[in-house]
């Protein structure tokens, strides 16, 4: 039998919004994240790679990417809006200039439950990224590394002036996002495998407006927009995620 591309140590599944609301309801609250070793948070999903986790820290607001050490030969499984407990690392490497939310994960997260509706949309809508300069804070597709200080955000969540569509390119078979952002175009390559596998079983090359919601199965509004990791000194903008209004 082929190997499975799930993850089986990720365990504690509950798909239950009322009992994670429960969970959630006595969770303190504060004005800001404070990273330290050891330390175990409540987050919300917004997209995962194996790269990095892009969440919200449901206590503070505060967006994180946290790099799970996922176990050789498996994909992450976790889905937007899944609500996980991490524990990070005793260093938890909060140094890169590339990427200021990225922390280290000490061991895989635990799932603990979901999250959708009001509680989400309202969330979401006061971390939302204002249209008011280039995407992540320069145009063009990516920057040189060195050119980063640390002092602007490597994650954005948008809502597109224009689109999105979701296409196919041929060359080599990638998925990309296209959308407008003030006055620009954006094509940015996608990362969402639930998005890749509603464009594969649509059979097309290229989803927009009700097809794609349709092969998605929701209206899509919100994009999550990234750094990624540098390749050949440069960093490139990359989509993690669609996500409906929640």
């Amino acid at each position: 039998m082929p190997k499975s591309t799930r993850t089986p140590r990720l365990l504690g599944r509950n798909p239950s919004v009322a009992a994670t609301k429960v969970l959630l309801r006595d969770l303190p609250t504060h004005a800001r994240l404070d990273i330290y070793g050891g330390e175990t948070l409540i987050l919300l999903v917004l997209g995962s790679t194996i790269e990095d986790t892009i969440c919200v820290d449901l206590s503070s607001s505060a967006v994180l990417r946290i790099r799970v050490p996922w176990p050789a030969g498996y994909a992450p499984d976790l889905a937007p809006f899944d609500v996980i407990e991490a524990t990070l690392a005793d260093d938890p490497e909060h140094n890169d200039l590339s990427q200021p939310e990225a922390v280290t994960a000490a061991t895989l997260p635990r799932h603990v439950g979901t999250l959708r509706g009001r509680t989400v949309r309202k969330l979401l809508a006061k971390i939302q990224a204002p249209t008011d300069g280039p995407l992540l804070g320069f145009r063009g597709p990516s920057a040189p590394y060195w050119e980063f200080t640390g002092d602007r955000p490597s994650v954005a969540l948008i809502v597109a002036s224009r689109g999105p569509q979701l296409l196919r390119r041929r060359e080599d078979n990638s998925t990309w996002v296209r959308f407008g952002w003030e006055r620009d175009d954006v094509w940015l390559v996608c990362e969402d495998a639930a998005a890749t596998r509603a464009l594969d079983a649509a059979r097309r090359e290229l989803l927009a407006g009700k097809e794609l919601a349709t092969a998605l199965g929701f209206k899509p509004h919100f994009l999550l927009t990234a750094l990624g990791l540098p390749d050949d000194s440069h960093s490139k903008k990359v989509c993690v995620a669609i996500l409906p209004r929640g």
